[in-house]
């Protein structure tokens, strides 16, 4: 076995390889870009190397720098994760010029599959059966139309060299096929550098079912049954499960078989994906599934496999990299139970799945798993990290484990109830829609079902009153934060006549919303709200709202939902007299929590510069005006109300 490997990747893959290396006694060197320079991968990692700037094209798609880093530190093979350059044969021609070993199927191997018409026509010659289409190498747009109309409408033109759903039409009417070829086309180009195309017949009720193969270099070749990645927006897979839904013994056995065929066809080393297509509109038959591509590394779903099988992929990967057989023959390995995967992005569903950016302010995933169920949480962040704009917004995977499948659907709604993360709009409310639609927990769910429900699975209603008015009331600074996150019980002083109430202004999307926070005679609080909200009494909110607090906002959770606030600071003194000032003092005594500029720095108005707390809450110090900061208070500082906290260059008269 090897006494230390390289990952060539980040985030939670990264840190996934990282456990099981651990696991078995093998060091472990992560490499990282400036934006990475303090994420969890790095930190978790024995060894780390630092691989350029933010942006992939200067970090972690360069080979050369990867291969270097193996080399300094030592590091006797390159586990590449997936994405990235997990499927790039001249990585692998690199890696083992180099003297090291690549965990994964050779480069003659990734080739073979990498390229959508020549993978079928491999395929083809195989046995495997493939989308009746044209997979051939000539692209004039006559033959093209020709072929279409051989086919039948409607027909689907795919990008040859792609995949995650670039360079992908479908195409109802012959009239349509040439401005459908043409966006194919460019989108092909400017995503993959190849815009050459296939044709194939659009499937009218397509299930995406995939097998996981793997394969040693003594010739040996299993599968580790099937997964279901069907429920897809955009082509990209949302929530995956294993085995398939429906499933019939006739097919499994026709599909696993062609799948293992498949591998032996390109001598496949290593964990590597069958992906079909399967036409589902009269039941799953073992006549109707196709051969569409394979992914020749591990896939982003394996831990459902690794759930339902009782094995780990990584293990085995480096062990057969390692020059050892297959850990199991096929006779040794059997199917238990049902998992599910649900992906956890910081994108914005109701506004077309659009990635999202963001600090992690919040971020408490359960801390047991449902009862009757098994789990876990595949990450790579924590909080207080930052969702960055250069890479892939994954924030999670949640992964469940049950006896069946409907105990293990129950167990995700229940997981994805109890995550919390405030900072970034994220997709767990259209998660658990999602895991509770009526077709989707019948087994009915097909790649167009995300699509066709879309409208519902992204709705989320307007937060309750009693929502409102706890986010008033932590906003207004009434109650702490103890374990037990009820503040609702707390006494909040004494009023001799009558009490006095607290105004607190909130903003939850476009609605501004005034809330007047005051105590009853019994020491409990009562929150006024204009319409269209009620007035609630804090004995109201019993139910156990969960909340978090964080620079500028409150975010409330119910169930899967989290409603964030903004809490305008009324003690930020942003005003023409403090511009006029060129400085800007403390609204009153605190402690400077964090700092976000320095000194010589040029800012613009109302960038944030530091974080300033008091009163148990955090009040973000922005600049008043354009300018160059001449001085800036430091991190850790107790200050005094009137302290000057930034104090601006004097611009020449």
């Amino acid at each position: 076995m090897f006494a230390k490997i390289l990952i060539a990747n980040r985030g939670e893959i990264a840190c996934r390889v990282i456990c099981t290396a651990r696991k078995m006694g093998v060091r472990t060197v992560a490499v990282y870009s400036d934006a990475d320079a303090k994420a969890l991968h790095v930190k978790m990692a024995d060894e780390a190397v630092s691989i350029g700037s933010s942006p992939v094209g200067e970090s972690y798609l360069r080979g050369d720098k990867i291969v270097a880093a193996a080399l300094a530190t030592g590091a006797e093979a390159i586990h590449p994760g997936y994405g990235f350059l997990s499927e790039n044969p001249d990585f692998v021609d690199l890696v083992v010029a180099a003297g090291l070993t690549f965990i994964g199927p050779s480069a003659a191997s990734i080739r073979a599959m990498g390229l959508k018409d020549a993978a079928k026509r491999l395929m083809e010659k195989a046995g495997v059966p493939v989308v009746p289409g044209y997979h051939g190498e000539a692209q004039e747009i006559v033959l093209l139309a020709s072929k279409a109309r051989e086919i039948g409408y409607p027909v689907l033109i795919k990008a040859r060299a792609g995949g995650g759903g670039k360079g992908m039409r479908r195409v109802e009417h012959p009239e349509h096929f040439s401005e459908a070829l043409s966006g194919a086309r460019r989108e092909a180009k400017a995503a993959f550098g190849d815009d050459r195309v296939l044709v194939e017949k659009y499937v009218d009720k397509p299930r995406h079912i995939e097998v996981q193969v793997f394969g040693d270099n003594f010739g040996n070749a299993v599968h580790l049954y099937e997964r279901d990645c069907s429920a897809q927006r955009r082509h990209q897979k949302v929530i995956e499960e294993a085995p398939a839904p429906g499933m019939t013994p006739a097919l499994r056995k026709a599909m696993t078989e062609a799948a293992v065929k498949a591998a032996k066809a390109i001598s496949y080393s290593g964990a590597g994906t069958i992906e079909f297509i399967v036409d589902a509109s009269q039941g799953l038959k073992a006549d109707r599934f196709w051969f569409m591509e394979m992914n020749t590394r591990l896939q982003v779903e394996h831990p459902v496999t690794e759930m339902v099988t009782g094995t780990d992929l990584v293990e085995w990967q480096l062990r057969v990299a390692a020059g050892e057989k297959l850990p199991k023959t096929q006779s040794e390995i059997t199917l238990s139970g049902h998992a599910f995967e649900a992906r956890i992005y910081a994108e914005d569903a109701a506004k077309g799945f659009l990635p999202a950016t963001g600090t992690l302010h919040h971020l408490a995933f359960p801390d047991n798993a449902p009862e009757g169920a098994s789990m876990r949480i595949e990450t790579g962040v924590r909080a207080g990290d930052a969702i960055s704009p250069f890479y892939d917004p994954m924030i999670a995977k949640l992964v469940v484990h049950a006896k069946d499948r409907q105990a293990a659907l129950d167990a995700l709604g229940t997981a994805l109830s109890q995550t919390e993360i405030a900072g970034s709009t994220v997709n767990t409310a259209f998660l658990a829609a999602l895991a509770a639609d009526a077709d989707f927990s019948a087994g009915d769910v097909d790649t167009g079902l995300i699509g066709r429900h879309q409208e519902a699975l992204t709705a989320v209603a307007l937060p309750r009153s009693e929502i409102v008015a706890a986010a008033a009331l932590a906003a207004a600074g009434a109650g702490a934060l103890p374990p037990s996150n009820d503040p609702w019980s707390s006494l909040a002083g004494y009023a001799h006549f009558h009490s006095v109430a607290r105004r607190t202004r909130l903003r939850h999307g476009e609605d501004d919303i005034l809330a007047r926070v005051s105590v009853r005679p019994d020491g409990r609080f009562e929150v006024a709200l204009d319409a269209p909200y009620d007035s609630v009494n804090s004995h109201d909110l019993r139910a156990a709202l969960r909340l978090a607090r964080w620079p500028g906002h409150v975010t409330v959770f119910e169930g899967a939902v989290g409603y964030s606030f903004l809490v305008p600071d009324p003690l930020a003194r942003t005003d023409e007299a403090a511009a006029a000032s060129g400085s800007l003092r403390a609204p009153m005594p605190g402690l400077v929590k964090l700092v976000r500029a320095a000194k010589g720095e040029r800012v613009i108005k109302g960038q944030p510069l530091l974080i300033l707390e008091a009163m148990k809450m955090e009040h973000t110090i922005a600049a008043s005006h354009d300018g160059v900061i001449a001085e800036i208070a430091t991190e850790g500082a107790q200050v005094t109300d009137g302290t000057v906290l930034v104090r601006f260059v004097e611009e020449a008269a």
